[in-house]
């Protein structure tokens, strides 16, 4: 199923870096908003982007984000040490794609992370990279609504 992740983890931190070393995974792209920071917060918490800084010593590191913002988008770049990549239109593959060009790594060397199955999944599944699922970054404390919408999502990738 192309929304199925390959692996559905409740952190970030749950990912098997090691694991994916091992495998021979070049790059790893990551979703921005509700992934590595809260949604429309414009920073990283401190342990996340020390993590993301850290994972640079072995993968290619970036951001794709379906955000048009630019100033968001820019302040985001200014604060970090990896691309930052907006307007991606995931599910939509051409910008990724131009990217992993730009930067050497075939879609398959790759691994989209991300908490959403619409985008982040479909996106990953239609390159042919590896996919994994995690729950948003601000799970504890989001509404009731998107929890509910994320929990929807969830019951149709289990499928």
């Amino acid at each position: 199923m192309i929304l199925k992740p390959d692996y559905n983890l409740k952190s970030l931190f749950d990912i098997d870096i090691e694991a994916l070393r091992q495998k021979g995974v070049e790059a790893l792209l990551f979703d921005l908003d509700s992934t590595v920071m809260a949604s429309g917060a414009g920073v990283y918490c401190k342990k996340v982007y020390s993590w993301l800084c850290e994972l640079k010593k072995d993968f290619k590191i970036a951001v794709v984000s379906n955000n048009t913002n630019e100033k968001y988008l820019d302040n985001i770049r200014r604060q970090s040490c990896f691309d930052v990549i907006g307007n991606a239109k995931k599910p939509a593959t051409k910008v990724t794609l131009d990217y992993l060009n730009s930067i050497e790594v075939k879609p398959e060397n790759t691994v989209v992370i991300g908490d959403r199955p619409l985008t982040d999944i479909m996106l990953g599944k239609k390159l042919g990279a590896a996919t994994i699922l995690v729950d948003s970054i601000t799970c504890d404390t989001e509404h009731k609504i998107v929890r509910f919408v994320r929990a929807l999502e969830r019951l149709v990738i289990r499928r």
